[in-house]
């Protein structure tokens, strides 16, 4: 077996089994035999960073054909090889990575597995499928501009990523994926689909040793190409810090609700302020108990809809409130979203909010670690950020020592060069 590095670390009750195969491919396992099911997930470092402006889209739709056929398989054969033993596969793209998953009864593991090898090993892109899924990602890009709330994203996006990829949704632009071909898909998985860049991250009904000694057996004689010798892909290209500009973009359409966002620059997962960004996120706009759903939609009634987001990036991130609201109402609705975000700068939370936000936090986070393949995402999307597999108990940890000052001064940081994006009937009238 080629393996040059193995340890285990153990995490509250489970004991995770990380492992480095002899072509740097990194092997994460979990035994949970509470059921007769293995869950693999299998990250590529990679997604829609790594596109150049030219092929914007590129990432999204790799990841549609991967499954289309091989050197060996086509679709048809691929398929029915997955649906005779009742398994499931599939396929994502993200900003971060790219992903394949699949789910098995524990007996028809190492079939599944050897089929997903051939998969990220030696895809075909058959010409006809290539075409369709361009046509499939032409038409959701299509979708898009006629949903006002993808239309304020994107725009917020374009505004706050100049010149970067997170400025696109993973599908691309029309322009773009217009213009991808196979030669594109095949360019791409050459770069980027290679041992030293992919983490395989199982859970289930198998002892470690065993999942990590099937994963060199399909995956261990897959060398490095040898024009990269040891020179990793560029997984994340070093673009220059974005520095926070505020702006605003109005578009008005013809809609019955006004879509209002505000956005602002926020760090990436390795800041330091990364999980105080993650509780404020949690206290505005996580649920029916939030701050914003209370204030401006039960109280003020200025909402159809309202929450915030704040993604995990490697790059800079955006913490991003918004709201869903009449036409007449979207003046007010503006400055009650930007009033409840400058809260946060002036007043600190009281002990009380801040521990109920975590409290929320902290049992959704446990909610979401409950099968097997949700523990295969979690522990193998840390380690594909670079945060390591300890990164599980240290975000419990580290939510729970996180004061009001800390939250406070988070928001002092960031939260001061607000990017608008107004979308709707209610629009015109903010020109």
């Amino acid at each position: 077996m080629s393996i040059t590095q193995q340890f285990a670390h153990t995490l509250h009750t489970r004991t995770v089994n990380r492992a480095v195969l002899g072509n740097r491919m990194v092997v994460l396992a979990v035994e949970n035999p509470a059921a007769d099911i293995i869950a693999c997930r299998i990250f590529i470092r990679a997604g829609g960073v790594c596109e150049s402006p030219q092929e914007s889209g590129v990432s999204h739709l790799l990841s549609a054909v991967l499954t289309k056929g091989t050197d060996r398989f086509s679709a048809h054969e691929i398929a029915d090889r997955v649906e005779s033993v009742g398994a499931s596969l599939g396929t994502d793209a993200t900003a971060d990575y790219c992903l394949l998953s699949f789910k098995t009864v524990s007996h028809d593991f190492p079939e599944v597995l050897a089929l997903g090898s051939e998969l990220l090993r030696s895809p075909s892109f058959p010409e006809a499928e290539v075409e369709l899924e361009r046509r499939l990602a032409l038409q959701g890009l299509r979708s898009m501009q006629e949903q006002p709330f993808a239309v304020a994203q994107r725009q917020l996006r374009q505004m706050m990523y100049p010149g970067h990829p997170y400025a696109n949704p993973i599908l691309g632009t029309e322009a773009t994926v217009a213009n991808l071909s196979r030669e594109h898909l095949q360019n791409y998985h050459h770069t980027y689909f290679r041992p030293d860049n992919i983490v395989v991250s199982i859970t289930g009904r198998i002892a470690p040793d065993d999942a990590i000694a099937l994963v060199d057996k399909y995956f261990g004689d897959w060398h490095l190409p040898h024009d990269h010798d040891d020179v990793l892909p560029l997984t994340h290209p070093d673009v220059p810090k974005l520095v926070p500009m505020g702006e605003t973009s109005i578009i008005p359409e013809e809609t019955q609700q006004t879509i209002v966002m505000v956005g602002h620059l926020t760090p990436s997962v390795h800041s330091t302020d990364y999980l105080a960004l993650k509780v404020l996120n949690t206290y505005l706009g996580n649920g029916l108990s939030s701050r914003l759903f209370v204030e401006l939609r039960e109280k003020r009634g200025l909402a159809y809809e309202v929450s915030a987001f704040y993604p995990t990036r490697l790059n800079q991130s955006q913490f991003v409130v918004y709201l869903g609201t009449a036409p007449v109402n979207t003046a007010t609705a503006l400055d009650g979203l930007q009033q409840e975000v400058t809260r946060l700068m002036q007043c600190r939370l009281s002990d009380e909010e801040l521990q109920s936000a975590k409290n929320k936090l902290l049992g959704q986070y446990a909610l979401g670690k409950q099968t097997n393949a949700q523990l295969a995402q979690i522990f193998g999307w840390y380690e594909t950020l670079g945060l390591g597999i300890e990164f599980d108990q240290q975000f419990q940890q580290h939510i729970a020592s996180i004061t009001p000052d800390m939250a406070q001064e988070a928001a002092q940081r960031y939260f001061t060069q607000p990017y608008v994006s107004i979308v709707g009937t209610g629009a015109a009238a903010m020109r």
